[in-house]
């Protein structure tokens, strides 16, 4: 039943639209769902949406979406989960949602971070939805791996699984400080046995980046993962120019990982 404080700021039929989107629990409406529960015209619809819009009753998320929050929510709204977003935008989906997103989905940091990283295909943009800021970054083909899906509440989402998200943070580790960090955040995972390492292994030996490739390498080194279930990796950069972490060429030629080990190169 919608309210009667409710009533005094809707009309009829959008009193009618709003109880029953509530009855329907819907979070996320689209055209489509305008016109298969209401028996309106195109043009009284775009009249019902402009309405219920500027109500704060719905909230654009991309042309034809909206995120639905009825008048008893509150002036904040009820929210919509962060992860339910992407899908909207990637029908196809070759996208996945990482970085540090993910840092903290996994446990890797307890930090709480602003933006939500959405990897794709297609798309490069910024975008400020629903209250949350989302940044839509273009990548190859060749990194669209180690992705999973899970649930939420009955959406599938495209994620990117624990061991592909440990490569992202070394590779994209401002959000938690720095590479020093990544590189103590990673080791501790992988000495305490809190992944999958051939798993791990195994994709950091596909991703582009040479100079992730051979600081995972050194790492897994350092924790003592034996040669044979190290050999994937080592074959992947044996044939790679000498690389220095920090651009120095000064330290000594470690020859497994073809990098020019120094003080900086954690």
């Amino acid at each position: 039943m919608t309210p009667k404080n409710t009533l005094k700021i809707l009309g009829p039929i959008e009193t009618n639209i709003v109880a029953r989107l509530t009855y329907e629990k819907k979070t996320i409406v689209t055209t489509e769902d305008f016109d298969s529960l209401f028996n309106l015209s195109p043009n009284n619809r775009k009249q019902v949406v402009f309405r219920l819009k500027k109500k704060k009753i719905l909230t654009p998320i991309k042309h034809g979406v909206y995120a639905f929050s009825p008048l008893e929510a509150g002036p904040e709204g009820t929210g919509v989960d962060e992860l339910l977003i992407p899908p909207l935008f990637f029908p196809k989906k070759n996208y996945y949602v990482g970085y540090s997103t993910m840092f903290n989905y996994y446990g890797f940091t307890e930090q709480l971070f602003q933006t939500v990283y959405v990897l794709n295909t297609t798309k490069r943009m910024e975008r400020t939805i629903c209250g949350l800021s989302y940044k839509f970054i273009r990548i190859p083909q060749s990194r669209m791996y180690g992705i999973e899906r899970i649930k939420v509440k009955d959406t599938e989402i495209n994620i990117s699984s624990k061991e592909r998200t440990l490569i992202d943070l070394l590779y994209f580790n401002k959000p938690v400080g720095g590479i020093t960090i990544a590189v103590e955040i990673f080791t501790e995972i992988v000495k305490n046995n809190k992944c999958d390492i051939k798993k791990l292994i195994k994709y950091a030996s596909s991703f582009p980046n040479i100079t992730t490739r051979k600081r995972i390498g050194l790492i897994f080194e350092g924790a003592g993962i034996t040669e044979n279930i190290l050999r994937p990796l080592v074959k992947s950069v044996e044939k790679t120019a000498v690389s220095s972490f920090d651009g120095s060429r000064k330290g000594t030629l470690n020859k497994k990982w073809r990098v020019i080990i120094n003080d900086s190169r954690k």
